[in-house]
């Protein structure tokens, strides 16, 4: 006699999941672990100007659904994306999402939100205005070819060779070779997977960029407007702050000749 009571999977639970970003806190808490680093549950209810006890609820859902994952250590609960495919997707969406016009009170304000729009974290590799500018320029020096979806060329091996970036990614991993990320301040894609994480360990590594606190923002140094200028022919004004002043998406939030 046939059985009727297993249980299968008649399709993904695409309502389910989307269901899990579909709170204004919980979008706030992966907004946040963008920047790549653990949080505590403490860190994020502040954050996100929560109650513990509500934020507590929120991150369980998150890590059940498979959005964050979390560790122990000692008392306090830390928290982070789960995988970078998950930060990816979370950028993505956020490049997909309308804006919500937000008041610039203070010229810290509007230097903070030209500043995170010109270059940030997005995970584990660079994203902004000079994430979209490198990008361009790999592509332009035939470092990076887009005939069958982007890849890494001869030339853009042996470019990453001469930087002393091993492109050593295991054929069996899971983690794409190369892969674009849509940037969702400058509505294009920049570089991710493990060739951009890659580079952009090299850039800190290297004192090129330098982390600004415990922000997501990146500055560039000195050293990273010389070798940029002479590894990827950027000019001056592609790697100043005010590189992205033109490029405001409608309706963004952000003041006037920001980025």
């Amino acid at each position: 006699m046939t059985s009727f009571d297993e249980t299968y999977a008649d399709g993904p639970d695409l309502a389910g999941f989307a269901g899990l970003l579909a709170d204004r806190t919980r979008a706030e808490f992966c907004l946040a672990l963008l920047d790549g680093r653990a949080w505590t549950a403490s860190e994020l209810a502040r954050t996100a100007g929560v109650a513990q006890s509500t934020a507590s609820a929120h991150l369980d859902r998150l890590v059940r659904g498979g959005i964050l994952a979390d560790e122990r250590q000692g008392r306090n609960r830390l928290l982070r994306l789960a995988t970078a495919d998950t930060a990816e997707m979370i950028e993505s969406l956020a490049a997909r999402s309308p804006f919500r016009p937000t008041p610039v009170r203070s010229l810290t304000d509007s230097n903070r939100r030209r500043t995170l729009a010109h270059a940030r974290i997005c995970y584990d590799h660079l994203a902004g205005a000079l994430a979209v500018a490198i990008t361009d320029a790999m592509t332009e020096l035939g470092l990076l070819a887009w005939d069958y979806g982007p890849a890494l060329t001869a030339a853009g091996r042996d470019w990453l060779s001469e930087l002393g970036i091993a492109d050593d990614c295991p054929p069996d991993s899971w983690r794409p070779h190369v892969r674009m990320c849509l940037d969702w301040t400058e509505q294009r894609p920049h570089l991710a997977g493990a060739v951009g994480a890659a580079l952009f360990r090299h850039a800190l590594d290297s004192s090129w960029l330098v982390r600004r606190s415990t922000t997501r923002m990146v500055t560039v140094t000195e050293a990273g407007h010389a070798a940029l200028r002479t590894r990827l022919g950027l000019t001056d004004d592609v790697l100043a702050c005010s590189a992205a002043q033109a490029r405001v998406p409608k309706d963004s939030g952000l003041p006037p000749g920001s980025p």
